[in-house]
């Protein structure tokens, strides 16, 4: 079959004779209704319209890969900087404000798709300038090149951002890629994935405070909706379990994570688990409780942590393929936490393949992230179903949303709807004048015209 250049029309099968749906010429699909986004310096608002999508349910993302051409007319990436509500510290970090990457992609159909480049210190080797350089870099091959199939630019895509040292403007690059390729082809996200659902429910974390402020977060998020917390820990070996204290008295029916990002060693791991155990606390998960490279530490507190019955999750010890295939062979953790930003999403999709081979649970996370980021990672594991642990709650942690649209928010639950791609965007000219002050921006209206299978944004002051 040969490949099919997005944005030319075409009548040719998108897919094998095994699937029931067909690419055919652009002015097949209808026109949707006009959505009206009202927007100012303080908020926003959204009314929106049914999208047409396919109601197949399982699209072939490996297929898609070899049968669709990709021509990119425009590629760029910007600073993305939003302000958080408050500090979110780890043991490994301190963040104050996101300051990660937006990414956008535009075929030579019109159709834009969306990416983020999360920037977390100490855990992501990018900072935001090295993210933007490699960024730009990127966005210009993919400008200059010719028309070639999916499967073959995102191989291109990871032969100029290798390995984990850009791993995370690679995800980026590859997110904005393939929601590009879902606007074409009209369907979402977690439908390209495999479509199991469309609904995931999320943990919410709560970093390192002091016990009564813990307290106090415990309460709210409860009251909230969500049921499993994710308590950052391994700073302090006493002050962590002061803190587990304080909030099983103010929320004793949750369930909780304990995230040590690499803090401990491995003897003060098992510390926590006797005191855990001493308390009758038992968390669903103990994330990462020694440093990363500390393959023995890791493999002995996975080992006593199963006669409790705990499970232990790796997440920065997980960054490659390779590491993936020594946990496994070493039974070194129960979990593996999939972030996009470690391994990008090629590397995520083959991480999670592994994983399911070897009987090793799955969790979803992100770093600090918006709904650019945390949608895709969403879509993806709504659409594959495969994840016992979801962790997607840094957008809530945010004291501004720069996204418009996206997937609905209810609690702890998020339902990503029929609207094409990640059905979310930015507004890509006045992301600098939101950034340096928004008294600048006037009360305006935002036209969404869905023009044949494509988003246009028009906009009118007044």
């Amino acid at each position: 079959m040969d490949p099919i250049v997005l944005g030319l029309s075409s009548s040719t099968p998108l897919f094998s004779s095994s699937f029931p749906t067909f690419l055919t010429t652009r002015q097949s699909w209808p026109r949707s209704k006009i959505d009206i986004v009202a927007i100012s310096g303080t908020g926003k608002s959204m009314t929106t319209s049914p999208v047409h999508t396919s109601t197949v349910t399982n699209f072939g993302f490996k297929t898609l890969m070899e049968t669709v051409s990709v021509d990119v007319q425009r590629a760029e990436g910007r600073p993305l900087n939003v302000p958080l509500i408050a500090p979110f510290v780890i043991a490994s970090s301190r963040l104050d404000k996101v300051e990660n990457v937006a990414i956008r992609v535009e075929l030579n159909n019109g159709c834009v798709g969306w990416g983020e480049a999360p920037i977390l210190p100490f855990v992501t080797a990018e900072d935001q300038q090295t993210a933007l350089v490699k960024a730009g870099e990127v966005c210009e091959f993919l400008r200059r090149s010719q028309p070639m199939t999916l499967g073959s630019v995102l191989a291109e895509i990871g032969g100029l951002l290798p390995g984990h040292e850009f791993a995370s403007v690679r995800a980026g690059v590859e997110m904005a890629l393939i929601d590009a390729v879902a606007n074409s082809i009209g369907i979402p996200l977690w439908r390209l994935f495999g479509g199991v659902s469309n609904t995931i429910t999320t943990d919410i974390t709560i970093p390192i405070v002091s016990p009564s402020k813990a307290s106090e977060l415990a309460s709210m998020y409860y009251k909230q909706g969500f049921n499993t917390l994710k308590l950052k820990v391994g700073n302090n070996l006493n002050a962590d379990i002061e803190v587990l204290k304080a909030i099983r008295v103010a929320h004793p029916d949750c369930m909780f994570i304990l995230d040590a990002n690499e803090g401990y060693t491995a003897n003060e791991a098992i510390q926590v688990l006797v005191k855990l155990c001493e308390m009758g606390v038992i968390p669903v998960l103990f994330e990462q409780p020694v440093h990363r490279d500390d393959w023995e530490g890791l493999g002995h507190v996975n080992h006593v942590a199963k006669g409790y019955g705990i499970s232990v999750a790796a997440d920065e010890s997980c960054r490659s393929f390779l590491d993936i295939q020594k946990i496994i062979e070493g039974n070194l953790a129960d979990v593996i936490n999939i972030k996009l930003a470690k391994v990008g999403v090629m590397g995520a999709l083959e991480i999670i393949e592994a994983a399911k081979k070897s009987g090793l649970n799955l969790m979803i996370g992100g770093m600090v992230e918006t709904r650019l980021a945390m949608g895709f990672a969403g879509h993806l594991a709504s659409g594959l179903g495969c994840f016992k642990f979801v962790d997607l709650d840094t957008p809530l942690l945010l004291s501004e949303d720069p996204v418009v649209g996206g997937y609905e928010v209810s609690g702890a639950v998020y339902k990503f709807n029929n609207a094409r791609g990640h059905g979310g965007f930015l507004h890509w000219d006045t992301i600098a004048w939101l950034q340096l002050d928004s008294s600048f921006i006037n009360i305006s209206l935002v036209t969404l015209i869905q023009h044949v299978n494509c988003m246009y944004v028009q906009k009118s002051t007044f």
